[in-house]
């Protein structure tokens, strides 16, 4: 059995997955930022779980955690679970790194890319944007429009592979706030899911999902042309490349 990457996985909705997953008996891959917080996923390699380590705000660090997977070997999935919600490490975190794990991993069966509801207020406009961190370019909001875009791309280029967004709800994790309003239990089930499940439909590559049902995305999402502006200016800065049928 083929292990399933989660990144982000020292709290929030990314241990719930790993947690959920290793409870059913799959094999689980763990990412934490440094060697200092894999104390907060100990309970998860005790019970079988692997890891891999890198800070997913640099890119060299990025390449590395690369590096750790790939000799690993291929994995079913990979939940592109890593988020922060503001910061230098916004664009970094949220779109960048799931880029370059996406174009420099040995390619999985299925991709799963966490989006929001908030991926609506973003903006189709790559102009002045800093990917680099070096200063904040770019809304929490248009990170999650590009990451769903991305997810949007991939979908397209590479049939072969089942890949998702999902919006997990705005739920009461350390980024979420205690304030959010929808229930932490679910947070994690839709992307797990669609990390194992055999159902048809779940298997239809391409889809924006909540709780479990398919819905409409930003209409831009679906833009071709802005779908492979998106891939150029990231393999512009990374040197890393995702391409497919045309």
């Amino acid at each position: 059995m083929s292990p399933i990457l989660v990144t982000g996985s020292s709290d929030g909705l990314g241990r719930a997955a790993a947690d959920a997953l290793l409870d059913d008996g799959h094999a689980v891959v763990v990412h934490v930022r440094s060697p200092e917080r894999l104390a907060a996923v100990r309970d998860l390699l005790d019970r079988g779980a692997q890891s891999v380590v890198g800070d997913l705000a640099r890119l060299d660090a990025m390449l590395d955690v690369v590096r750790q997977a790939n000799a690993l070997g291929r994995f079913d999935a990979v939940i592109h679970n890593a988020g922060v919600i503001g910061g230098p490490s916004l664009l970094p975190v949220n779109v960048v790194a799931p880029f370059v794990l996406t174009a420099e991993m040995e390619r999985p069966d299925r991709l799963i890319y966490l989006s929001s509801s908030m991926h609506r207020a973003g903006h189709a406009d790559l102009d002045g944007v800093d990917w680099s961190g070096a200063r904040e370019s770019r809304s929490y909001s248009d990170s999650k429009f590009l990451v769903t875009v991305l997810a949007a791309a991939v979908a397209r280029l590479w049939p072969e592979v089942a890949a998702h967004a999902v919006d997990p709800g705005w739920v009461p994790t350390r980024m979420g706030g205690p304030g959010a309003s929808d229930d932490l239990r679910l947070g994690h089930v839709t992307q797990t899911w669609l990390a194992v499940t055999d159902s048809p439909e779940a298997l239809r590559s391409g889809q924006y999902w909540h709780h479990q049902r398919s819905h409409r995305p930003h209409p831009a999402v679906a833009e071709v042309r802005f779908q492979a502006a998106l891939l150029d200016s990231l393999a512009d800065y990374t040197g890393s490349t995702i391409q497919g049928r045309s």
